[in-house]
């Protein structure tokens, strides 16, 4: 069976998606271990009543943030999304280079988790030197709703 031009071109086009998409995956794994802040650690800093408040900003998919997502985070969408990693530097790009961020998505475990380090990478890349990667090592309602950990819904 023979395929025409546009089909091959369709299938390549396809191939090409898939095996980007199985590199990516397996990215949120190869963040730095001083790049990440676990759930219980975070929460310990949002309930202190001394200190820096990061800024928290949530790289996953607008469903799991509109489900549940910590109070007082903000939405900028999946980094593994050319236009999610733009919105990403662009609220962050007038602020404080030393500024405590929070980055989270918590889509699925975390060596599948496609957003994480395109998050990581662009804002070290932009001179941040406080940035945290919020480990989440199954999924968001496991690792912080089901431990009852403080939870917005909606916008």
């Amino acid at each position: 069976m023979t395929r025409s031009k546009p089909a091959k071109i369709v299938l390549a086009l396809a191939a090409s998606t898939l095996i980007i998409s199985t590199a990516l995956a397996f990215q949120a794994s190869q963040i730095s271990s001083s790049h990440l802040i676990t759930t219980d650690d975070l929460v310990k800093v949002l309930q202190a009543s001394k200190g820096e408040k990061p800024l928290l900003i949530h790289v996953g998919s607008h469903v799991l943030y509109s489900q549940a997502h910590i109070p007082g985070s903000e939405y900028i969408g999946p980094a593994s999304d050319p236009a999610g990693v733009q919105r990403l530097r662009t609220r962050v790009e007038s602020i404080p280079r030393n500024k405590f961020i929070i980055l989270y998505c918590g889509c699925c475990p975390w060596t599948h988790c496609p957003n994480m380090k395109l998050a990581d990478d662009a804002l070290h890349a932009m001179g941040f030197t406080n940035v945290k990667s919020l480990y989440i090592a199954n999924n968001f309602g496991t690792d912080w709703v089901d431990k009852g950990y403080p939870v917005a819904k909606g916008e």
